[in-house]
C-alpha cells in the first residue's frame, strides 16, 4: 500500500534518530562504539533488582501486575519528592509530580500540554536529538541559541525571546549537557530563569545526568531557584538506576496538574507499575547513593582516560570539551569539516560516533562537530578506538 498521501503533516519533517540508526551499525561486536548514550551495564544493581522482584511478586503481586494511577505509584512519588527536597533543595510545597515512562515521555507530555502548532521552542544549539524530534512532531518552531563554555548565550536568548512572540518554552539540559558535556554556570541559570519570568515562558529543565558529577562544584538546579512556577523539572532513573525500566518524573506547578494528568491518560494510561514498585523498594531499602558514587568513579576514570588518549592521538587543530560529569565529550573540528562523512569512514574502520548535525535544529546542514560517549567502553577499546579516530582525523584534516 502507498502511504505517501496518508502520513500526517506533523510526521513528514521528522527523521529517524541518527543515534538509533547508528545503534544498528554498532550492534556489530567488532565495532568500537562511542555513539551510545547509555550507562555502563556494570553499574546496574542486578542482584538488588532480583531480590526486589521476588519480594514484590511474593508480597504484592496483584498490585504489581495490575493497572495503576495515572499520576504514578504513590510511594515512589513520595520518595522522589523527598529526594528532590534533600538532594536538590527543590521546594515542593506548591508543586506536583507525575511518574512518566522515561524522560522522552516527560518531554512529550510537556509539549502536548503547552504547545500549539507553530509555537516556538528555544533550545541549546546543539541539543538532545530525542526532545528536538518530540518538538518537531508538534510542529513547533525551533530556535537554536548557541552554547558558550558556561551555557546558553543569554544575550542571544533574550534577543530571540524579544523578537519571537510565539515562543512558549525554553528547553535546557544545564548540567553535563547532551551532547556537549557543558555545565551552565550559576549566572546563566539565574539569567535563564529571569528571562523566562520576564517573557512569561516555561523552562523545561532536563536533568538526567546531574548526579553523575565526578569533579568540580555542584550547582543548584534552576528549579530550586524557581518561586513563580516557570520551571518544569524533568528527572530520570535511566542513568543512575536502569534505563530499561523506563522511569522518569516531572515536577511542576500545581496549575499544570490536571492537564498533565489528562495528557498522561491519553498517552499510555499509566507508567508500568511493576517498574515503579521496583524503584520505590530500591530507594527505601537499598543505598542508591553508594551505587551512584561507584558510577561516578567509573565515569571519572573513563572520561579522564579518553581525554588523555585524545590529547595523545588527536591533531591539535581539533578541540573538545572536558566535562566534570555525565557521559559525553563534544569534539569540534575545523569549520568546513563534514563529520557525517567522517563518521561513515570511521565505521569502515570499525569505530562509531554521532555526527553533530543530529543535535542541531537544522539536521540537514553539515556539522563540523561530533559527540563521543565514554561510559561503556573498556580502557583497551577506548585506546584502540581513539587511536583509529586520531589517525582518521589526521589523515582527513
Amino acid at each position: 500500500m502507498d502511504f505517501s498521501n496518508l502520513i500526517s503533516d506533523k510526521m513528514l519533517g521528522v527523521k529517524a534518530s541518527a543515534i538509533r540508526e547508528i545503534f544498528k551499525v554498532a550492534a556489530d561486536p567488532e565495532i568500537i562504539s562511542f555513539a551510545g548514550g547509555v550507562p555502563a551495564p556494570e553499574t546496574y544493581p542486578v542482584e538488588a533488582i532480583k531480590e526486589i522482584c521476588a519480594d514484590v511478586l511474593t508480597s504484592d503481586s496483584n498490585k504489581a501486575l495490575s493497572y495503576g494511577l495515572s499520576e504514578g505509584y504513590i510511594p515512589l512519588k513520595e520518595a522522589v519528592l523527598e529526594r528532590m527536597r534533600t538532594k536538590e533543595n527543590i521546594n515542593t510545597e506548591n508543586q506536583d509530580i507525575i511518574i512518566v515512562s522515561g524522560s522522552q515521555q516527560g518531554c512529550d507530555l510537556t509539549a502536548k500540554v503547552l504547545l500549539n502548532e507553530g509555537d516556538g521552542v528555544v533550545c541549546e544549539e546543539p541539543s538532545f536529538i530525542g526532545c528536538l524530534n518530540t518538538f518537531r512532531t508538534y510542529n513547533a518552531k525551533l530556535y537554536g541559541v548557541p552554547m558558550n563554555d558556561d551555557g546558553m548565550d543569554l544575550a542571544i536568548l533574550e534577543e530571540t525571546l524579544k523578537n519571537n512572540k510565539n515562543i512558549k518554552l525554553i528547553y535546557t539540559i544545564p548540567t553535563f549537557q547532551n551532547p556537549s558535556g557543558i555545565t551552565s554556570g550559576l549566572a546563566v541559570r539565574k539569567g535563564m530563569l529571569e528571562l523566562a519570568q520576564k517573557y512569561n515562558v516555561v523552562i523545561l529543565e532536563d536533568n538526567p545526568y546531574g548526579e553523575l558529577r565526578f569533579s568540580g562544584e555542584k550547582l543548584p538546579t534552576i528549579k530550586s531557584m524557581d518561586t513563580t512556577g516557570h520551571v518544569v523539572y524533568l528527572g530520570s532513573f535511566s542513568k543512575v538506576f536502569s534505563p530499561g525500566l523506563r522511569l522518569a518524573y516531572l515536577i511542576f506547578d500545581k496549575g499544570l496538574t490536571e492537564k498533565m494528568t489528562v495528557a498522561k491518560q491519553a498517552t499510555d494510561v499509566h507508567t508500568n507499575v511493576f517498574s515503579q514498585m521496583i524503584a520505590s523498594e530500591y530507594l527505601q531499602k537499598y543505598d542508591i547513593d553508594s551505587s551512584i558514587e561507584k558510577a561516578r568513579q567509573l565515569y571519572k576514570h573513563r572520561c579522564e582516560y579518553m581525554l588523555s588518549c585524545m590529547d595523545t592521538y588527536f591533531p591539535k587543530i581539533v578541540s573538545y570539551t572536558r566535562p566534570e560529569g555525565g557521559i559525553f565529550i563534544w569534539v569540534t573540528c575545523p569549520k568546513g569539516t563534514d563529520t557525517g562523512a567522517l563518521m561513515r569512514e570511521a565505521v569502515k574502520r570499525k569505530v562509531a560516533f554521532v555526527p553533530g548535525n543530529a543535535f542541531m535544529t537544522d539536521v540537514d546542514a553539515p556539522s563540523h562537530c561530533f559527540r563521543l560517549n565514554y561510559s561503556t567502553m573498556s580502557d583497551e577499546r577506548i585506546l584502540k578506538g581513539i587511536r583509529i579516530l586520531g589517525e582518521l582525523l589526521t589523515e582527513k584534516l
